[in-house]
């Protein structure tokens, strides 16, 4: 799977033996034509990269040619075997090969195999861009260092490993030059000088996005980054003869995002030359903005440049920034605080534009957020789909890179063939690749074009798109403002109407209280003489029995009477109330039948029974 292709007819950089016709290995030491001339790794059997080299990669015809001498794998490097489909790590220490083979005891050591030997760090590969512009279009000059490291073997070797050689800083700074500058325009296209400056985390947030993009790339060629460091970030301001006039360091320490630090940029930039930047920048949105409106009532005329895509793709990150701060803010005051002033103003206008009245500060807040919502949805919408065409023409173009890198190689051991003829035919046959491969570049390139010309057709829908959505948007609160005005105005007609019934009960209340005084009347008075007759029921109860019968009226004093004889009777045994029943006595002042009579009567006015003499 890993197999190498040698250069045939070369000389054996090992024992140096000449060979010709299409011997790939050489035919004293077994170790394949072509491989990279370094003594240490192949002359003295030290396996160690060089100080530039990442990793070191040749073949062998059978294993066990490797042990010319003892085997070295310092502590400083890491060696890999590969057979097959499988990739084994040889540990650090010496070894003969009889040891060698009982250690690792799965090799064969009569096959061919393919070594790798890479350094145990990373390699750290300088970066430095002299114009990377700015918000305002300020260029800055910034200088990297990413250290790079081999991650997956087997990936590594599917994409590096296709011939003998070695990569080092220069083949990796080549290869990662351009997705480096990328990221970084990208990163400082969004944010402005005074941003920048007065950013603590700056550097941090430079290195991570760096760090991060860079992952993505080179994760499917067994690369990692392990880290980037900012070594430089800095303006230098220019006269009309390009002298310079004063620099402004963006990311070297902590002290210079103090107060000395911004009294620095007040100094370098005048009020009128930071009023004169804030014009041009908007201007430079404004055409833009214009740009894309002719583009999209007549595609085939536009006008909008291809060459400033990139520069258009960073207006673009500087509106989704702004827009992001505006989310992340509780208030006005809190956006203008983070530096969103600018989109702020352009909303609220839009807003002003629109009619759209607000009660409060509150709801108006609201509003604007939701507006810039809707916008940052469609640069996002835009600018996620030209990142995804922008990372793929990146691995298409590092792919390319490669290629040619691997040919330049093969240049180079071509000349290396003593027979005339031969060098000949084989560099013939490799300048062909050459310029095919260059083509295949340029295919590129006018792909990247073409995919820039359909991310501005993309970013004229995703506006589309967001006029509608921002009118689906206003569409539903004036829906809810509808809806809650009538639920108002049903709410005032339900009050009108609880307060009307109200007035009805009351007047009705009114009227039957009139109508029903007289009998009022009369109920109060029988409910007076009521109460009166309770009253003078309890007074009774709490007096002796004489007393009741005295004041007692005629029909109840009778039947007090006769409860209280029963009572009386009640308490007597059997010979008294039989003596009782045979000879009925009239009590003094009552008949026999106990009626109440006065001294003179002859017959009871109650029952009329004739009255006898005691």
């Amino acid at each position: 799977m890993f197999q190498m292709f040698g250069v045939k007819g070369a000389a054996c950089p090992r024992c140096e033996r000449k060979h010709g016709g299409d011997a790939r290995y050489c035919a004293g030491c077994g170790l394949i034509l072509g491989a990279p001339r370094n003594a240490p790794v192949l002359r003295e059997n030290r396996w160690v990269a060089g100080p530039d080299e990442l990793a070191v990669f040749f073949g062998v015809r059978e294993l066990s040619g490797v042990f010319v001498k003892t085997l070295r794998v310092p502590a400083t490097a890491r060696a890999f075997i590969l057979q097959g489909d499988k990739a084994t790590e040889v540990p650090q220490g010496e070894y003969e090969i009889e040891g060698f083979f009982t250690r690792l005891n799965h090799l064969l050591r009569d096959q061919h195999a393919e070594i790798l030997v890479t350094r145990t760090g990373a390699l750290p590969v300088s970066f430095d861009f002299d114009e990377v512009a700015t918000s305002e279009h300020l260029f800055v000059r910034a200088r990297f260092t990413v250290s790079v490291r081999i991650e997956n073997v087997p990936a590594f070797a599917r994409h590096f490993m296709t011939m003998p050689g070695t990569i080092g800083a220069a083949e990796l700074r080549e290869l990662l030059a351009h997705p480096v500058c990328q990221l970084a325009a990208e990163f400082v296209g969004a944010r402005s000088i005074r941003e920048m400056a007065g950013n603590r985390e700056l550097r941090e947030q430079l290195d991570e996005r760096l760090q991060g993009g860079l992952r993505l790339l080179l994760a499917q060629y067994g690369l990692a980054v392990s880290q980037v460091d900012t070594l430089e970030l800095r303006h230098d301001k220019f006269d009309a003869n390009r002298a310079r006039v004063g620099s402004l360091w963006l990311a070297a320490d902590e002290k210079h995002v103090q107060i000395q630090h911004a009294r620095h940029l007040d100094e370098l930039y005048t009020a009128e030359e930071w009023n004169r930047l804030q014009r041009a920048e908007h201007e430079l949105k404004l055409r833009q903005r214009r740009a894309e409106l002719r583009q999209d009532e007549a595609i085939a005329k536009a006008e909008l440049s291809l060459q400033g895509a990139d520069r258009a793709h960073g207006v673009r990150l500087r509106q989704i920034e702004l827009y992001g701060r505006i989310l992340e803010a509780q208030s006005r005051k809190q956006a203008l605080e983070r530096g969103a002033g600018e989109v702020l103003a352009e909303l609220e206008h839009a807003m002003a534009k629109k009619g759209a009245a607000r009660a409060d500060e509150v709801t108006e807040w609201r509003h604007l957020r939701a507006l810039a919502q809707v916008r940052m949805r469609a640069e996002l919408d835009a600018a996620q789909q030209e990142a995804l065409q922008m990372r793929q023409l990146a691995q298409q173009r590092f792919s390319q890179q490669l290629l040619q890198q691997q040919i330049r190689n093969k240049v180079e051991q071509a000349r290396q063939i003593e027979d005339a003829a031969r060098q000949h035919a084989e560099l013939k046959r490799l300048r062909e690749d050459e310029a095919e491969a260059a083509r295949r570049v340029r295919d590129i390139d006018a792909a990247g074009h073409v995919a820039r010309h359909q991310a501005l057709l993309m970013a004229n829908a995703a506006h589309q798109r967001e006029a509608e959505r921002l009118q689906e948007w206003e569409d539903e609160q004036a829906r809810q403002r509808i809806a809650g005005l009538r639920r108002g105005e049903s709410q005032a007609d339900a009050v009108v109407q609880h307060e009307k019934l109200l007035r009805t009960i009351e007047a009705d209340a009114r009227y039957t209280e009139v109508q029903d005084l007289p009998r009022a009347a009369e109920r109060a008075h029988a409910l007076d003489l009521a109460r009166m007759e309770i009253a003078r029921a309890e007074s009774l109860a709490a007096m002796d029995d004489t007393a009741k019968l005295a004041l007692a009226a005629a029909p109840n004093a009778a039947l007090l009477n006769d409860f209280m004889k029963t009572r009386v009777h009640a308490t007597m045994d059997a010979g008294q109330l039989a003596a009782l029943s045979a000879h009925p006595v009239a009590q003094p002042g009552a008949c026999a039948q106990g009626h109440a009579v006065r001294s003179e009567d002859r017959f009871c006015p109650s029952c009329g029974a004739e009255l006898k003499a005691s």
